[in-house]
């Protein structure tokens, strides 16, 4: 017996996953991506100011997890240990210690002080994206300015979808006039001004990740709602919906166990270009200086800095490509789940195939 044992598809699900690595710029895509993200997720082991590990006076410390105090290594002072310091430095490699380092010793907020030009400064072997104006690491800000990114448009994503599908279902389901007043309010409420709202409101409340999560929440679960309620509208008749209906099922049990299924089919091609959109949102907010406080890694606030300093074109340019890359990804998945969820695609395949 396998330890892990093979899971067991449905032949429809199989016929998708060959269409889906069928597409060979989606299918890597999606492995560049997930690489990237897995990465991020673990950054601080990878970019970080503070020592993966520390061996004084035989014994292990792990500062990366946990935090010391100086007078911990010798020092004189009780405050949390400055580990760039020199003096800390020599205090542990003096007494026969040693210091494993991540391979980029800089945190997102770490300010680089022995800069030999003025901040904003040019690539060089310490940094090697340069600087931002406030002498930080470009490449440490870029990292976390990724996982901030992917992490918001995942979140956005998920909640708004799952409300989306919610309404929908239930605009389609029952129709008559809970869909006729559900359409007017949607139209209503897609009229107001986000960005002006978040400008207003920006002056009450100091935005921060989950403050802005609620905010574009209110708005972004209705790109799912039309592609749900034409499924359920059209679903809802079908003969084997009349069938449950006529054995005795209730509406809950038909619209998520019946209909919901074939439902979700269409609306999972839209999920990436969904995602793209939130990262792009957020970016575009951080951009304006309504978006993350000051001070977080965002890759819109570094496009920002790149256009204040056009005399420090790695800022712009540097923030460019990773967004670009990004984005890019996304849009190859995204073809390549739509693809493999075609039925017309994948009518084409199956004869393709018998030839």
């Amino acid at each position: 017996m396998a330890l892990f044992p093979k899971p067991d598809f449905s032949p429809v699900t199989r016929r998708r996953l060959k269409h889906f690595r069928a597409n060979r710029r989606g299918y890597w895509s999606l492995w560049i991506f997930l690489t990237l993200f897995i990465l991020s997720l673990g950054a601080e082991f990878l970019v970080n100011d503070r020592p993966l590990l520390i061996e004084h006076h035989h014994k292990i410390y792990c500062p990366v997890l946990f935090s010391y105090s100086e007078t911990d290594f010798g020092g004189e002072f009780a405050t949390e240990a400055d580990y760039r310091d020199p003096y800390l430095i020599n205090l542990i490699e003096n007494g026969g210690g040693w210091i494993l380092w991540p391979p980029i010793r800089y945190y997102y907020d770490t300010i680089n002080y022995d800069l030999v030009a003025a901040a904003p400064s040019p690539p060089s072997r310490e940094n090697l994206l340069g600087t931002d104006d406030q002498g930080r690491d470009v490449l440490a800000r870029l990292v976390y300015g990724f996982r901030i990114s992917v992490l918001f448009g995942l979140c956005l994503t998920l909640f708004g979808s799952l409300v989306g599908v919610l309404v929908g279902a239930v605009q389609g389901y029952y129709g008559g006039k809970i869909d006729l007043f559900g359409q007017r309010f949607i139209e209503i409420w897609s009229g107001l001004p986000v960005l002006y709202l978040l400008i207003i409101l920006s002056s009450f409340v100091q935005p921060n990740f989950w403050w802005l999560l609620g905010i574009m929440l209110l708005f972004s679960w209705m790109s799912l709602v039309g592609v749900v309620r034409a499924e359920f509208l059209r679903g809802r008749n079908l003969d084997y919906v009349r069938a449950a209906r006529a054995l005795g099922a209730g509406d809950r049990t038909v619209m998520f166990r019946h209909i919901l299924p074939n439902a979700v089919v269409a609306t999972v091609t839209f999920v990436p270009f969904i995602l793209n959109a939130s990262i792009t949102t957020l970016t575009s907010l951080d951009f304006l200086g309504f978006g993350m406080p000051p001070g977080s890694p965002s890759l819109g606030e570094l496009l920002a800095q790149g256009k204040a300093n056009l005399q420090a074109p790695w800022l712009g340019l540097s923030a460019f490509f990773v967004l670009a890359l990004m984005l890019s990804l996304l849009v190859f998945i995204g073809e390549a789940v739509r693809d493999a969820f075609d039925p017309r695609r994948a009518t084409v395949l199956g004869r393709e195939e018998r030839r």
